[in-house]
């Protein structure tokens, strides 16, 4: 059975996105050098993170940082179609076997995608919002990122990089997908 992967706990806004990102380029790595079932466990492990980051991004960070911002509107747009992108990659590849011999080339374009993305989020997205946030306001923005992750799909679903959207079909999706997690480890012995 896979679980949340562990990201540590810091109580800047900043810090924990940028952990995540640390995080989902470990579980990239792991996934493209592992086999078998290792490699399955891997990879579902980064389909989990990826999605509920992605949600909770859109959600709380990709809002504030399109009213706070001088440029945000541009900044968010296109960290938006990036994810689309993305989120579209991973789910041809969650409905992959991780054995297939295609699955590897597929994995490494969407790790090159979605790393050029975390750096771009970095660089104009959270570095910014360091900046223009107090300590007390960027630890209220990490308190809200991880109640969003906390009840977030745990699947890619394209078309949903917005925070309306996800708030409209989150909860109804978040619920479907924490279903398929538990059918799947149940039929896997997990």
């Amino acid at each position: 059975m896979t679980t949340t992967p562990a990201v540590p706990q810091t109580d800047d806004i900043v810090g924990l996105l940028r952990e995540q990102h640390g995080r989902i380029r470990d579980l990239f790595d792991l996934t493209l050098r592992s086999s078998g079932q290792a490699r399955e466990d891997a990879f579902q492990d980064l389909v989990r993170l990826l999605a509920v980051h992605e949600t909770a991004e859109e959600e709380i960070v990709h809002p504030t940082a399109r009213r706070a911002l001088p440029g945000g509107e541009g900044i968010v747009n296109d960290r938006l179609e990036e994810e689309r992108r993305a989120k579209e990659m991973l789910a041809e590849l969650d409905g992959m076997d991780t054995a297939d011999p295609a699955f590897l080339d597929k994995l490494d374009r969407l790790r090159i995608e979605v790393l050029t993305h975390a750096r771009a989020e970095e660089r104009y997205e959270f570095d910014r919002l360091g900046d223009e946030f107090t300590d007390a306001q960027r630890r209220g923005m990490a308190a809200a990122v991880r109640a969003a992750e906390s009840i977030a799909p745990t699947r890619p679903h394209p078309g949903t990089e917005s925070a309306t959207k996800n708030l409209l079909a989150g909860p109804a999706v978040a619920m479907a997908d924490r279903v398929r997690d538990f059918i799947r480890a149940a039929r896997d012995g997990g």
